[in-house]
């Protein structure tokens, strides 16, 4: 029954549905384009649905590869992670980085959720315990980052992680379960579930508004509030406690306060950006001289470039 929620909640991903058919009945004979079919490599958006077998079913995510990849030169890629209920395509374009990926060379990966705890959703923590899922996404992240380092030249050590809201508290979760695999890690509206020790210092920057009424600034009994998360990342990284502080205001009047932690170890940095009045969304205002399509994007994209593992 998840299967099948999952996939009609996923009907963009074709190739997880033919893939996962042939599976089940063990007897449909499906031929997908090659790895190294161009039509398949460099449709004409530039994303491609894909999937990989993990625990036993399907898991499907959205790939942009772009177009200055060349086959042989190895490039960054982040993960950006839908919040509950999303569809991975849809948010593609909600929170479309493609321009930014083309213009910065980089692949863009959106997964796809499956059907956890009521409802399309990540499982941002280790199985077991007070965990109200069974989905295992830390060893999907992990399994999916080894089929694209099969197929493509990436380079392992500039992986990184967005993520809005409960996609938000995903990549926050990979900061610290899979922290091996992650150079700088973002949330959008998110908040941390968990507080765990990674296993390197851990560039992280964090964009809420303090008018999000669904995962609210200052928190509430169910979740923690931003300055929480701030706290954890710069006393873990051993940043100044006494940030830069800077405000700029956009074309229609929103205010965003960004501050800066800076000299931790590794040279890393944490940073926030507070939007004043700002709601439970993705989208930043646009302040920022720059890519008018995502602001978010790239600021997210300026922040994680600097670092590597």
């Amino acid at each position: 029954m998840e299967q099948l929620l999952w996939i009609l909640g996923n009907m963009k991903n074709i190739y997880a549905l033919l893939f996962s058919l042939t599976i089940l009945s063990g007897c449909v004979e499906v031929n997908l384009p090659g790895p190294t079919d161009p039509v398949d490599l460099y449709p004409d958006d530039g994303v491609r649905p894909s999937s990989i077998i993990h625990d036993g079913g399907p898991r499907g995510y959205q790939l942009y590869t772009p177009p200055g990849y060349n086959g042989i030169d190895p490039l960054p890629v982040v993960f950006n992670f839908h919040g509950f209920g999303g569809d991975a395509y849809q948010y593609l374009l909600d929170a479309d980085m493609r321009s930014i990926a083309s213009a910065k060379n980089f692949f863009m990966v959106y997964p796809q959720a499956g059907y956890c705890d009521g409802g399309l959703a990540w499982n941002p923590s280790l199985l077991g315990g007070n965990n109200k899922c069974d989905l295992d996404d830390l060893g999907f992240i992990e399994a999916l980052i080894d089929s694209l380092s099969a197929e493509f030249q990436i380079d392992s050590s500039k992986i990184y992680a967005c993520g809005y809201s409960n996609g938000g508290m995903m990549a926050m979760g990979l900061a610290m379960q899979k922290s091996e695999l992650f150079a700088a890690v973002g949330s959008v509206s998110g908040t941390m579930l968990d507080f765990i020790t990674p296993s390197h210092p851990m560039p992280a920057i964090i964009i809420h508004g303090t008018n999000d009424y669904v995962l609210p600034y200052l928190g509430n009994s169910d979740y923690n509030s931003v300055q929480s998360q701030i706290d954890f990342w710069t006393n873990f990284n051993n940043t100044d406690t006494i940030p830069i502080i800077s405000s700029e205001v956009s074309s229609d009047g929103i205010i965003t306060d960004r501050y800066q932690y800076t000299q931790g170890d590794n040279d890393v940095a944490v940073e926030h950006y507070k939007i004043i009045n700002g709601e439970h969304v993705w989208q930043m205002p646009d302040p920022l001289a720059g890519n008018p399509t995502d602001n978010t994007g790239l600021v997210l994209w300026e922040f994680f470039k600097n670092y590597s593992l």
